[in-house]
């Protein structure tokens, strides 16, 4: 199963980057292999609007069934949730720390946002 990863860089021992919408990138991991590819977001970094929904799209395209974030607004929620795709926060740490956490069972999926639009 693959899940995305915010994340402030393209290594699993990058930190996690906290905003969902204009993270610098997403890792998406392969559970069944433990491989990942990286998804470059840095056209969302520094856009006006829209941010949340174009992630969104991103994780949604890239196949992922789950997203581990640190905070998600409600545009990008909806889209996430429209396509089945869960959502769970993690706290501050490395990419890999929130695979382990997120394989543990032990992250809150979220069932609406958890912060208001255009939240920085």
């Amino acid at each position: 199963m693959k899940i995305a990863i915010t994340s402030e860089g393209s290594t699993l021992d990058d930190r996690m980057d906290q905003r969902f919408g204009r993270a610098a990138k997403f890792i998406i991991f392969e559970t069944d292999d433990e491989s990942f590819a990286v998804v470059d977001n840095e056209q969302n970094l520094n856009a006006a609007q829209g941010a949340g929904i174009q992630a969104a799209k991103h994780v949604v395209d890239s196949g992922s069934r789950a997203l581990v974030t640190g905070h998600t607004g409600p545009k990008a929620f909806t889209v996430l949730n429209a396509a089945g795709i869960a959502v769970y926060l993690a706290p501050v740490g490395t990419v890999r720390e929130a695979i382990a956490a997120w394989v543990a069972g032990s992250l809150n999926r979220i069932d609406r946002a958890d912060v208001e639009g255009h939240w920085v």
